[in-house]
């Protein structure tokens, strides 16, 4: 016997990408996504693009690869797609040391997080609301 299938946790007009482990701190993760969330897809794509931020090329590739995922496994329109969520988590810290002067040492800690990005496909009422406003 196998394990039974584990239930979908997300709405059926919504889908996902997960990048884990990337070695930045969750504080300068989360400036980006910040630019992100509650987006239109295409706009939050070319925020990224074009912002200086090293993390957020990063960033960007998990945000395709959601626009990716509700378009092939979840048949969602790609135009109609908002970055509702976009999640940022803490991951395990590296401790090293530094020397410091007269033999004492101090520590160095190197973060690193983990990214949710969910984009949903918003109703047409409400495609029609924004681009009147």
């Amino acid at each position: 016997m196998s394990k039974p299938n584990h239930p979908r946790t997300l709405a059926d007009t919504e889908a996902q990408a997960v990048l884990r482990n990337i070695r930045v701190s969750p504080r300068k993760l989360n400036l980006v996504a910040a630019l992100i969330r509650n987006r239109p897809a295409s706009d939050a794509v070319a925020t990224l693009t074009f912002s200086k931020r090293r993390v957020a090329q990063d960033v960007r590739k998990v945000l395709e690869s959601a626009i990716a995922n509700a378009e092939n496994n979840h048949q969602l329109d790609v135009d109609r797609l908002v970055v509702s969520r976009a999640e940022v988590g803490r991951s395990v810290v590296m401790k090293r040391f530094h020397a410091r002067g007269r033999g004492r040492s101090s520590r160095i800690e190197k973060w690193i997080s983990h990214l949710k990005i969910v984009v949903a496909e918003r109703a047409q009422e409400e495609a029609a609301e924004k681009e009147a406003a």
